[in-house]
């Protein structure tokens, strides 16, 4: 990737840019052309800064995270996972959700998106639970050889795609700390109860 001349405030509203356009009219019909007209950009900027339409997308979408997980340290595994929960408002997770649902899809088709993806969004994602699972572990709280370990993403993930799907409902805080506590905690060992 370019070395980037643009501020993080320029940034930050390019990102945000794409992201409506993702809302607005799905993977497949957003353009380079239309982002650079949203954002009153050239299209050779876009492609200087972020090389292609899968990274940009894909770098929108981890510059749209509110926070770094790997920086919770609440003491406890229980209280940092809520604590990562807390940092989302529903109305945001709701609109990240249909996003992601959207994109999932898009993914299937396009295998420079999944591998953007995978680099840029997922990896990073997947790193930050490790550094807080890894603490979990030295304090002791799980082992470090329980096999639910290496589903931790796989849960999560299917919590989010699956509620809606079953419920109707859009996934919220609510239902995601009940889930941490009933499904996630207890397959890591952790008691659910208390911090």
């Amino acid at each position: 990737m370019a070395r980037s001349r643009l501020t993080p405030e320029r940034a930050a509203e390019l990102y945000e840019a794409v992201l409506d356009l993702l809302r607005e009219v799905g993977y497949d019909a957003l353009t380079m052309d239309a982002v650079a007209a949203r954002t009153r950009s050239s299209k050779a900027t876009l492609y200087r800064q972020w090389g292609s339409k899968p990274e940009l997308v894909a770098m929108s979408l981890r510059n749209s995270k509110p926070v770094d997980i790997s920086r919770i340290d609440t003491g406890s595994l229980r209280g940092d996972f809520h604590e990562m929960v807390s940092q989302a408002d529903d109305g945001q997770m709701e609109r990240d959700n249909a996003l992601m649902c959207g994109l999932a899809r898009a993914v299937h088709e396009n295998e420079d998106l999944l591998q953007a993806l995978r680099e840029l969004f997922i990896e990073p994602e997947i790193t930050g639970l490790d550094v807080l699972l890894q603490r979990a572990v030295a304090r002791g709280e799980i082992s470090a050889d329980n096999p639910a370990l290496k589903y931790l993403s796989h849960m999560l993930v299917g919590a989010f795609v699956a509620h809606p799907l079953i419920s109707d409902e859009p996934m919220g805080q609510s239902v995601l700390h009940e889930y941490l506590d009933a499904v996630v905690l207890p397959a890591l060992g952790v008691p659910a109860g208390g911090d």
